[in-house]
């Protein structure tokens, strides 16, 4: 069913769909172009990139018949004429809406532009949409930067409150390193920046943010992949002095990440680092580069310490005013330090970043005692406070903390975040307005509890929701109030959990990208929203997790020490998503990707399990997690799952043309099925499917 969205949800995008309603019956048309699944992406690396449309018309039976795909340089080149750096022709396909480029190796930092054309049925005239994408590096030897810090020794931490103020165990968290370089430049310059940390990052261009990324450049197991992402700049230079400066976090690099005790933080390294390179072209043709290197000055900033699961503390006392401006006397600055310059693992990032696309505002102020009140914001979501505060004396502090629930004596309740501190602090320094809002950290909250705020107002006080930017495609409404309410909420999971990575949870000490909860999750998924580069994203941190002997894990990116070994169920999802996301986005990459992963799993699990009822090489089989009632038998849900893994890999192997494997399989996976049948079906109703007890 369709109808509005649901409440928070972001309309659709104009370049999502066809506008119903028109006055007049529009003929065959493509809209919606994609390039790797994604609008206009700025900096890929993909050698041979996926080019798709979607089709609409309002006039009932006008089919296509053909189409035709041309891509150059210069768009002016796709009116004929110009030089087209590939021209598929006229191809008699009725259901394409998809090709992958076949032309020339594209080169580095180069703008595409592309046309297609689509022919409905009884006329020569075709239909066309025009579109770009942007290369990044497509070689990792091209890149010029070095991977600088501060200085990594040991800093001091949040000054100690005062007798009465609030205490955070602040567990070691260092201040946000920040890092500045000055260099000139003239008017008509063409900019492009391309960054990336170990860590998170937040640019700016002579005070000007760059780009809306947030929590970037996303969550990958880093040993394997360092993403990076392409900001066109051109608008934020200045002629003549311009700074680029960032500010830096631990983040998932250096930061807490999940639940393990003896390993909380600093899974992949000790203290972010940052890389960037700004490439100049000037109106005259000529280019240069500004990239990181031992030039960079640095410091520490207003951010005292940032992290995902503890939270982020803003002291306005330590704000270097102008620092991210021309004109800023840093010659007392040191120098930062380079750590390496080595770019092997750098890959342009593959999906949309995760943005701030909703806010929420509160929907009660509660005061429970003098100067703490509990804010309502009617929805449980990941993100953040945004509050805005005035008269805040020097060395005050407002303390923000997050929860989902209310205990009996409406406070927060926040046993279930276990070690998660999430909190946030400011402290004021004699300015009499401040808006706090934290730029590295995030939390799942419906409730916050502000103290150190006498009476703050609601329009003060507005919840920012933060998820990875997937395109919103579907709606649901009914006459049913309880069931557009359901709908809600799994909306709202889907949206809080979809951070960077498919996670568990967003608020206590976890926020792991379990797969099982991902596989079973993604029908729904995929019909709520374009997931489709999202889980490009994800499914090359699921084959980054695999084990040498070729098996999944039951988590992605990878934890050291976090339940390597996958379980049934879980592990399985290497093989159910992408063939799911074939079935969805009829792109066979998804499955020429994961194939030899798939191959490798159930090959695995054969080789400990002969006899084919699944028993052995379980992992912590979680078997049917948190099920009512009597639990099905281990092996049961166990030996279901290898079937269904050899089935799906027999059925990936047909669409690919690998015959052999795709006969293969099938026989295991029917082999498999009967064996099942014989250990656990009862012959005295084996049609109603009965399990042995």
């Amino acid at each position: 069913m369709s109808g509005p969205p649901a409440a928070g949800v972001p309309a659709r995008r104009p370049s999502e769909g066809p506008v119903t309603g028109r006055p007049e019956a529009r003929r065959l048309r493509p809209y919606a172009l994609r390039c790797e699944h994604r609008t206009t992406p700025l900096g890929i690396d993909e050698p041979a990139p996926r080019l798709s449309w979607r089709l609409a018309s309002d006039v009932r039976g006008d089919d296509p018949v053909a189409y035709r795909v041309r891509v150059a340089e210069h768009v002016g080149d796709l009116d004929g004429g110009g030089r087209l750096l590939w021209d598929t022709g006229r191809v008699a396909d009725p259901g394409a809406t998809a090709v992958d480029y076949a032309g020339p190796a594209l080169g580095s930092r180069t703008r595409l532009h592309w046309r297609v054309s689509v022919w409905p049925a009884g006329t020569d005239t075709p239909a066309e949409e025009t579109s770009w994408f942007e290369t990044g590096f497509t070689r990792t030897d091209e890149w010029r930067a070095s991977w600088i810090t501060h200085d990594p020794r040991p800093v001091d931490v949040m000054d100690a409150p005062t007798e009465g103020e609030f205490a955070l165990d602040d567990h070691g968290l260092a201040p946000c390193p920040v890092l500045r370089r000055s260099f000139t430049a003239s008017a008509g310059t063409r900019a492009r920046l391309y960054v990336s940390a170990r860590g998170l990052y937040e640019v700016r261009l002579n005070g000007e943010r760059v780009g809306d990324a947030e929590l970037a450049p996303g969550w990958t197991d880093y040993h394997h992949r360092v993403q990076y992402q392409t900001y066109d700049v051109t608008a934020s230079l200045r002629d003549g002095e311009n700074v680029l400066a960032a500010t830096v976090a631990d983040g998932w690099w250096s930061g807490f990440v999940g639940f393990e005790p003896r390993r909380a933080g600093a899974h992949y390294g000790s203290y972010p680092q940052f890389l960037a390179e700004l490439h100049l072209t000037g109106a005259d043709g000529r280019g240069s580069v500004v990239a990181t290197d031992g030039t960079w000055r640095t410091g520490t900033g207003t951010v005292r310490h940032a992290d995902l699961l503890m939270g982020e503390c803003h002291d306005l006392r330590r704000c270097a005013d102008g620092w991210e401006l021309p004109g800023f006397d840093d010659s007392g600055w040191p120098r930062a330090q380079v750590t390496d310059a080595d770019h092997r693992l750098l890959v342009a990032s593959a999906d949309e970043p995760v943005r701030a696309m909703t806010e929420l505002r509160p929907c009660s102020v509660t005061r429970v005692s003098p100067g703490t009140h509990i804010v309502d914001f009617g929805q449980n979501l990941a993100g953040r406070v945004r509050l805005s505060v005035r008269g805040l004396a020097a060395g005050a502090r407002v303390v923000i903390r997050h929860a989902e629930v209310l205990d009996g004596a409406g406070r927060l309740y926040t046993a279930n975040l276990r070690t998660a501190a999430a909190t946030d602090v400011l402290v004021g320094d004699g300015r009499e307005h401040i808006v706090f809002e934290p730029r590295f950290t995030y939390h799942g909250f419906r409730y916050a509890e502000i103290s150190g705020v006498p009476e703050p107002a609601e329009a003060d006080v507005v919840a920012v929701a933060l998820h990875s930017d997937t395109p919103w495609a579907g709606e649901f409404d009914c006459s049913d109030a309880e069931l557009r309410r359901l709908h809600d909420c799994v909306a709202w999971g889907q949206r809080s959990n979809f951070v960077s990575v498919p996670t568990d949870c967003p608020q206590r000490d976890e926020r792991l990208g379990w797969l099982a909860d991902a596989q079973v999750f993604l029908p729904t998924a995929a019909l709520n929203a374009d997931v489709a580069a999202f889980f490009t994203k994800w499914l090359r941190d699921v084959d980054d997790a695999r084990t040498p002997d070729g098996g999944f894990t039951n988590v992605a990116p990878r934890l050291v020490g976090v339940a390597d070994e996958g379980a049934p169920g879980w592990a399985d999802a290497g093989v159910i998503i992408p063939w799911h996301l074939y079935r969805v986005y009829d792109d066979p990459r998804f499955l020429s990707r994961a194939l030899e992963g798939m191959c490798a799993w159930v090959d695995l699990i054969h080789r400990h399990n002969p006899g084919l009822i699944w028993r052995d090489r379980v992992g912590p089989h979680f078997s049917d997690w948190l099920a009512p009632g009597t639990p099905t038998p281990r092996d049961v849900i166990a030996t279901a799952y290898f079937a269904q893994s050899a089935r799906l890999t027999a059925q990936a192997a047909d669409v690919l043309g690998r015959k052999e494997a795709g006969e293969r399989y099938h026989r295991l996976a029917d082999d498999i099925r009967r064996t099942f049948t014989e250990q656990f079906v009862t012959s005295r109703n084996a049609a109603d499917g009965l399990i042995r007890s």
